[in-house]
C-alpha cells in the first residue's frame, strides 16, 4: 500500500516494495569501499573499542523535539570530529550514496530523511577511510556512551544530542529495524554509521557497520546561547523513521 508524504520533520513513508529494496541496499552497505587505508590502525579495522562496555552513568532526559531544520555540521568533541554535513540521495541500489571519496572529510545526512532535531531517527553516513587516508568517522567506533554530539543546523541553531548506544553490527545478523529504528518513540533521536569490523583487501570491503545512536538531549543558539526551541513542527512518527532506517545503505 502506497503512503503519502509525511509532516515535515520527517521522511516519506515508503512502501513495501519499496522497503524491500532499500534493505537490500543495507546489505550490500559496506561493499565495493574504496577504504582500507594501511598506514593507521584505526578501531575501526578491528573490534570496535566501544562495543560491549558497561555504562553505568545516568544518562540525561530527553529534550524535546525541535522544530526540523536542516544539518550544516556535526561534532563529536570527544573523539574530534568536526566536519561539514552534505545532503545526500539514493544511489541505483536503493542505497544512501555518501560523500564522493574525494570529499572524504564530510559526512552525509540523509535528505529525504529526519531533519537532526525533529522526532523520528535522522541518518548520517561517512566513509571510515579512503585508499590513502583516514575519513571522516575513522574515529567513530571510539565513541562512548554519554558522549555529547552536536549538529548545527541551518536555522542557526545547535541540537545537542547524548549518544546511548554504540555497535557493532556485522552483515550476517544485520536487522534494520532493530538497528536504524527508533530506541524509544517521540524522541528526537540521530544514528552516525561507518564500515567497521574487518577490511578484506580482496573483496574490497568491510564485515560490519559501526553504528552510534544518540538522541536530543539540549539545543543552543549557534552564537553560545542557551534553550532555543521545545516544540514546533515536530513531524510524525507513524513508522517513517523505520522506513527511513532501511535506506541505510551507504558505502563507506
Amino acid at each position: 500500500m502506497s503512503a503519502p508524504d509525511s509532516p515535515a520533520g520527517n521522511g516519506r513513508l515508503l512502501t513495501g516494495v519499496t522497503w524491500a529494496v532499500l534493505l537490500l541496499g543495507l546489505w550490500l552497505w559496506g561493499k565495493e569501499s574504496g577504504g582500507g587505508f594501511g598506514g593507521l590502525s584505526g578501531p575501526t579495522t578491528g573490534d570496535v573499542a566501544a562495543v560491549g562496555r558497561p555504562f553505568s552513568a545516568a544518562l540525561p532526559p530527553a529534550h524535546d523535539p525541535l522544530d526540523g531544520s536542516p544539518p550544516e555540521r556535526v561534532e563529536v568533541p570527544s573523539v574530534g570530529i568536526a566536519a561539514p554535513v552534505m545532503a545526500r540521495g539514493l544511489d541505483g541500489d536503493g542505497a544512501i550514496d555518501p560523500p564522493p571519496f574525494g570529499m572524504p572529510r564530510t559526512a552525509g545526512w540523509y535528505g529525504d530523511g529526519t531533519r537532526p532535531g525533529a522526532e523520528g531517527t535522522a541518518l548520517f553516513v561517512g566513509h571510515v577511510d579512503t585508499e590513502t587516508e583516514p575519513a571522516v568517522f575513522y574515529e567513530l567506533s571510539a565513541v562512548k556512551p554519554g558522549a555529547r554530539i552536536e549538529v548545527t543546523r541551518a536555522d542557526g541553531s545547535v541540537a545537542e544530542f547524548t549518544v546511548d548506544d554504540v555497535q557493532l553490527v556485522t552483515r550476517e545478523r544485520f536487522d534494520a529495524r532493530k538497528a536504524y529504528g527508533p530506541r524509544q518513540d517521540g524522541r528526537a533521536e540521530l544514528r552516525l554509521i561507518t564500515c567497521g569490523g574487518t577490511y578484506d583487501r580482496e573483496t574490497r570491503s568491510y564485515t560490519a557497520n559501526v553504528v552510534v545512536s544518540a538522541y536530543l538531549t539540549g539545543a543552543k543558539d549557534a552564537r553560545g546561547g542557551g534553550d532555543s526551541d521545545r516544540g514546533g513542527d515536530r513531524g510524525s512518527g507513524d513508522g517513517g523513521e523505520q522506513a527511513q532506517a532501511a535506506v541505510l545503505a551507504g558505502r563507506t
